[in-house]
């Protein structure tokens, strides 16, 4: 093994192995250090999004939902079915045969492209030194011209519900009961807890979400976010606002939760309580003392626009930095900072990042909400049309949920798309598209769409900002 190397990245989750990629078709000498080991004792790249992540939670949305289907909706059709078993083994097993696979596949592309996978831990050192060390055997100093840290994020813990990955988990546990809890507690309606209390409801659960503020999905635009929460609710998900657990104690295998809200002291029990308040930067042994990287306020490492960190030829990508925590940004990111690396100008569009909760309805957005453009004290208008005004989300039975259209009044130009409903993590694509293009409302609306199809929603949101959707009636809205 040489202990030098034109680059190398500390993590192989997204951002991590999509750099180290990039970085050798670009002709680097590139090595990439990645620590996990998978549920076989192998050691896995990918990260916590094909480990225990994205991939398997949506592995599981999906199978979940077909369950759900096969019990509930698809009698509409005309097509009944009695006596679906659950099989929940093999539920499981199809989850981790999906991830084996892809994460499989990530150790051949390195391969093909000539990457080195170094399996171990890596410390930034001072003079872009990594400190190496190997899963087994000695540790080692490799040096490098320039270096990206990856290392990602891991789940926000909460003294009030100390993690025991058996009565109360996160986000890894909650990927692998080995039956469905009777009743299943969520700490935090975000992304995760949302989806995991869906997957695990349409299984059977009784699911109960407590969400310390009062706002549902706040960093959503509110139109929208009410709409999901409307049709959260109508599934069976009791999901409280303003749900501040102040404790929680493991009694036999349930767990009594306590916590406040608008009548006072409440307790509820669970048969498993899931916390999913967040996540935070994974930097624990990722810096030498004196590496002189600078961190933030909340750990995150501070990087420019093009992610470089305070010493030259050190860049951090993905969750160790400001931002959405989202495996699509972190892998931009990486491209970036390769070509950066090459001399090339490359940028990322942060204002052009998707957000997707892989719920069913799905909820999606990009660029400004309503009410972020409102408080700017910017002219604007916006459209709104529900998928119930769709045929083809009407033949399909999935008329839950809008696209929205948020748009300088004065330029016409695009600022902001939000949809919540079918495809909706697919749809918001063609609002990326138009922003990263610049594109007005109007450029929308000429288009020509196919019909049948969800898309035909999209256009007439676009045409429902100046009044001219075909499909829904419209007031026009008082100045």
């Amino acid at each position: 093994m040489s202990d030098n190397y034109d680059v190398i990245i500390i993590g192989g989750g997204p951002g991590g192995y999509v750099a180290a990629i990039r970085c050798a078709q670009l002709g680097l000498n590139t090595a990439c250090i990645e620590k996990r080991i998978n549920k076989q004792d192998e050691p896995a790249l990918g990260g916590t999004c094909l480990n225990v992540g994205c991939i398997p939670s949506k592995a599981l949305l999906d199978s979940s939902w077909k369950y759900h289907e096969t019990e509930s909706a698809l009698a509409d059709h005309g097509i009944k079915i009695k006596g679906a078993d659950l099989d929940l083994e093999t539920m499981l097993k199809r989850k981790d045969t999906i991830v084996k696979n892809l994460t499989g596949g990530i150790a051949q592309l390195f391969k093909a492209n000539k990457v080195t996978w170094l399996q171990g831990t890596g410390q930034l050192k001072s003079g872009k030194q990594v400190e190496f060390q190997p899963l087994e055997g000695d540790t080692q100093t490799l040096q490098a011209e320039h270096v990206i840290l990856a290392a990602g994020s891991v789940p926000v813990d909460i003294p009030v519900a100390s993690v025991d990955q058996k009565v109360i988990v996160d986000s890894t546990g909650a990927l692998d009961f080995d039956k469905v809890p009777k009743r299943l507690g969520v700490i935090g309606a975000g992304v995760i807890g949302l989806e995991l209390g869906s997957v695990w409801g349409r299984l059977g659960s009784e699911v109960v979400v407590l969400e310390a503020v009062d706002d549902f999905l706040p960093a959503v635009d509110k139109q929208i976010a009410k709409d999901a929460q409307k049709q959260f609710t109508k599934q069976g998900l009791d999901i409280r606002l303003g749900a501040r657990v102040t404790g929680s104690e493991v009694k036999k295998d349930q767990v009594v939760v306590s916590f406040t809200d608008k009548d006072g002291e409440q307790e509820e029990t669970f048969d498993r309580l899931i916390v999913a308040v967040g996540r935070r930067p994974y930097t624990e042994g990722l810096l030498s003392q004196d590496a002189g990287v600078s961190l933030d306020e909340r750990n995150y490492i501070y990087v420019d626009s093009q992610c470089r960190t305070d010493v030259p030829g050190v860049y951090a990508i993905g969750d160790l930095v400001r931002g959405p925590a989202l495996a699509h940004k972190a892998i931009e990111e990486g491209v970036m900072v390769a070509e950066v690396i090459m001399g090339e100008s490359t940028q990322v569009n942060y204002d052009a990042v998707p957000g997707v909760i892989y719920t069913h309805p799905e909820v999606a957005w990009v660029g400004k909400t309503e009410e972020e453009v409102k408080d700017s004290g910017d002219a604007y208008k916006t459209g709104a049309v529900p998928f119930a005004a769709n045929g083809r989300a009407m033949a399909a039975g999935e008329t839950g949920g809008m696209v929205k259209f948020v748009a300088d009044e004065k330029t016409d130009r695009i600022l902001g798309m939000h949809v919540v409903g079918p495809q909706a993590s697919e749809l918001i694509q063609q609002g990326v598209i138009a922003m990263e293009f610049g594109a007005t409302v109007e450029d929308l609306q000429l288009m020509v769409f196919g019909h049948p199809s969800l898309s035909e929603t999209v256009h007439e949101a676009a045409l429902a900002t100046d009044f001219k959707a075909i499909h829904v009636a419209q007031r026009r809205r008082k100045k």
